[in-house]
């Protein structure tokens, strides 16, 4: 399991949102570059990156800095937030990122989704945003009636070997991890996870190393790390 620092990006600046909502935003930074460097520099093994605009207006709004990025850093960067289309698609993967997160297109159309596994492999990975047990998409603003473990198993199916799964109602609160959730998912689905939400201590990253799931890929963590609840170096030592 890996820990995976989020650069997630609004207006050119690093941001975190509580619970998704675009009115509740945190400015931790106004270059991005220099926030991937400093996780980069501290010990990460890969980086998050969200084109939050894009995730919100459905196209992508923040490429300039998803290109600078993966041009400053060694390390693998995923990038996900307005991938729609085909060509965007294949410009975020031939901009630099090693793997690319489909949220609101492979929920909504899977012949999509199947060729874009079928074109790029394991470097498509699906984003599952939940609320109550159910995928949210177009920035987490549009309910959807898909139960996200029935499209866990569904985009299996197509070859998705990665999945991200954040917490809705965790995300940016530091209130901790749905434990119950994830370990509900991963009983049901034998995929690789990556979770989000919630996480705010070490203690949180040892109750999801504790439900001692060989699936759990990785951890993304952003206000925890920004706010200094926890160091990048501790959390890597015990993952």
């Amino acid at each position: 399991m890996i820990v995976i620092p989020a650069v997630d990006i609004r207006d050119g600046k690093v941001v975190r949102l509580l619970r998704g909502d675009f009115s509740k935003e945190i400015v931790y930074s106004n270059d991005p570059v220099k926030t991937a460097i400093r996780w980069q520099s501290e010990g990460a093994k890969r980086i998050h990156v969200v084109d939050l605009d894009g995730a919100f207006e459905g196209k992508l709004k923040n490429l300039n800095w998803i290109r600078k990025i993966t041009a400053a850093l060694d390390i693998p960067i995923e990038v996900g937030g307005g991938i729609r289309t085909e060509a965007e698609l294949k410009t975020i993967l031939s901009s630099g990122a090693t793997y690319a997160i489909l949220g609101t297109r492979a929920c909504e159309d899977e012949n999509f989704l199947k060729e874009a596994v079928d074109e790029y492999g394991e470097r498509i990975m699906v984003s599952l945003d939940v609320r109550d047990g159910y995928l949210h998409t177009k920035g987490w603003v549009h309910p959807t009636e898909i139960k996200a473990i029935d499209f866990a198993q569904k985009i299996k199916m197509l070859g998705i070997k990665t999945i991200e799964y954040t917490d809705i109602s965790r995300d940016g609160t530091l209130q901790g991890p749905a434990i119950e959730n994830i370990s509900k998912l991963l009983g049901e689905v034998t995929i690789d996870v990556i979770v989000s939400g919630g996480i705010s201590s070490l203690k949180d990253l040892k109750d999801i190393i504790e439900l001692k799931k060989k699936t759990i890929a990785g951890v993304i963590i952003g206000r925890a790390l920004y706010d200094g609840k926890i160091l990048l170096k501790e959390a890597n030592k015990i993952c």
